[in-house]
This record gives structure tokens, C-alpha cells and sequence, in this order.
């Protein structure tokens, strides 16, 4: 699972997946409208499209992580003029990528903000919000995120995933 000990969440731990993209076996993406509707959006999409990349073994995990990083970016990656309940979606969506290689799956959120996700500290797990990245650290294999350059701008939050070989 995450990691351990006192590197646990460390907030500036950036950078894409140690992946190659364009090498992904299978890639899905969808956008999310701004409402938290789009959590459960969020699930059934990626209910689907394990179920089609025959990657059911792993769900549950993945689909906590996602519903975490799906909420955090409604939450905290949205302009506050916008937020997610606002009437008109003229902003960038969130979108949420998920793409598998032979070995492993990445979940990645896209949100118009460049904020760094800050974790709440390990030891205020009692507080009523805020515990998200440490859910994502908990059950993924690892995460990271980075900012985006160029028109996109925002940033992307992604989660990784070891999955099972026929082998195993």
C-alpha cells in the first residue's frame, strides 16, 4: 500500500507517475461537472471501466481513491466564484484519466487550480474533513501530483495502482 513512517503525505512530492503514457494498454477519461453528484459519476465511470479492462479485483480501492481525489478537486481545485454548486459550468471541468499498463493502473484528476494538495496531519485523523489524501496514501500503491503548463493550466493528481499478472 502507501507509505509509511514520517515521509507519510509529504505535500511537495510532485511529478507525474514513473509511467509512460502513451505506452498505457488502455486509457479512459471523462469530464465531471461542477456538483458533487459527480463523485457518484465518478464511481459508476470507473465501475465501467474496470469491469471492461477485467480489473474487478482491485474496485474497491480504486474506487475510494478516486472518490477521494474526485471530492478534493470539486472542493478545493474549483475557483470559489464557482464552487461545485455553482448554476453555470464556464470554467475548465475536472476530469478524471484512468489508464492501465500490463502491471498497473493510474488514476489521474484533473482541476483548474495549481494549489499543492496539503494533507491534514496523520495524527488529526478525528477532525470531520480533510482526511482524503490520507485514504489515497492508505490504499494506493502511491500518488503525486503536478501542476500543468501551457492553455490547461491546473494541475493533476494522480494515484497508482499495482495490479494482479496472470502469474500471480
Amino acid at each position: 500500500m502507501g507509505t509509511n513512517g514520517s515521509t507519510m503525505l509529504e505535500p511537495l512530492r510532485q511529478g507525474p507517475p514513473p509511467l509512460d503514457p502513451a505506452a498505457a494498454s488502455n486509457a479512459a477519461s471523462c469530464a465531471l461537472p461542477a456538483r458533487f453528484e459527480a463523485v457518484r459519476e465518478a464511481r459508476q465511470f470507473t465501475r465501467r471501466t474496470l469491469d471492461q479492462w477485467d480489473v474487478g479485483d482491485r474496485f474497491d480501492d480504486i474506487c475510494l481513491v478516486v472518490s477521494e481525489l474526485v471530492t478534493n478537486a470539486l472542493r478545493h481545485g474549483l475557483p470559489t466564484d464557482v464552487g461545485p454548486h455553482a448554476a453555470g459550468e464556464q470554467h475548465p471541468p475536472v476530469r478524471l484519466h484512468l489508464m492501465r499498463w500490463a502491471e498497473r493502473l493510474v488514476c489521474a484528476v484533473r482541476d483548474p487550480s495549481r494549489d499543492c494538495p496539503l494533507p491534514r496531519e496523520a495524527d488529526d485523523f478525528s477532525a470531520e474533513s480533510g482526511r482524503g489524501l490520507l485514504l489515497v496514501d492508505s490504499f494506493a500503491d502511491g500518488w503525486g501530483w503536478h501542476p500543468l503548463a501551457g492553455s490547461l493550466g491546473g494541475k493533476v493528481v494522480w494515484a497508482l495502482f499495482r495490479l494482479r499478472t496472470a502469474a500471480e
